[in-house]
């Protein structure tokens, strides 16, 4: 079946909130355990919910990690994000096709719609899924099935962008076509390990893959 519906990750997929989450996590670990703590150690926090990476951390302390991660997120969320090279024209271009469109994310709705109006991108999808509206997040399918069914679309006619495996995974988990993207934080081999059907070198090669 001809592909009509593209979901899209939004961190690290669309806009580059690598920085900002870095720091965030930085900002955060340091308050809590001064001098521990090093870029190195937060990458692997990228893409996992908040809850999941700081348990990792300290089970006792997740709660007031968020607030304190969350805060410092919000208050320098303009002054680092912005949108990968060629993306608002590759969601443009889908948009002007007839392409349905939709955004799922393991952030908070609030902030997810915080970087699509930064970015200019917030009316160009149909729906957004973020961690407001699912009991369970990606890998698990709930959130991509739940975006599926709010556009009134079957997986078979659907893919997946991300730029990690839990996007990937999701992916596959919900019976959709998934394209990791070259750029992702972790680097191509972290995304090429996880077997998405496509890999993306920079977004436009979406339209040379939809035809």
């Amino acid at each position: 079946m001809k592909i009509t519906t593209i979901l899209f990750d939004l961190d690290g997929t669309l806009i580059d909130t690598n920085e900002l989450i870095i720091a965030s996590y930085l900002h955060t670990l340091e308050k809590f355990y001064p001098g521990k703590y090093q870029r190195e150690h937060v990458l692997p926090f990228m893409g996992p919910t908040l809850s999941e990476a700081f348990s990792t951390v300290d089970p006792e302390q997740v709660d007031d990690m968020i607030a304190e991660y969350r805060a410092f997120n919000v208050a320098n969320h303009d002054a680092f994000v912005k949108e990968f090279p060629g993306v608002f024209e590759t969601i443009q271009a889908l948009r002007e096709k007839g392409y349905k469109l939709a955004i799922v994310t393991t952030k908070r709705l609030d902030v997810a719609m915080m970087g699509l109006r930064l970015t200019k991108m917030d009316s160009f999808f149909e729906t957004v899924i973020a961690l407001d509206h699912v009991t369970k997040v990606k890998p698990d399918p709930e959130p991509i099935l739940k975006a599926l069914e709010q556009l009134g679309s079957s997986p078979s006619e659907a893919m997946m962008v991300g730029d990690n495996l839990h996007d990937i995974l999701g992916g596959k988990n919900a019976g959709v076509l998934t394209a990791g993207v070259a750029w992702s934080a972790k680097g191509r081999d972290h995304i090429a390990e996880q077997n998405p059907d496509y890999i993306l070198e920079e977004m436009p090669d979406l339209l040379t893959i939809l035809g």
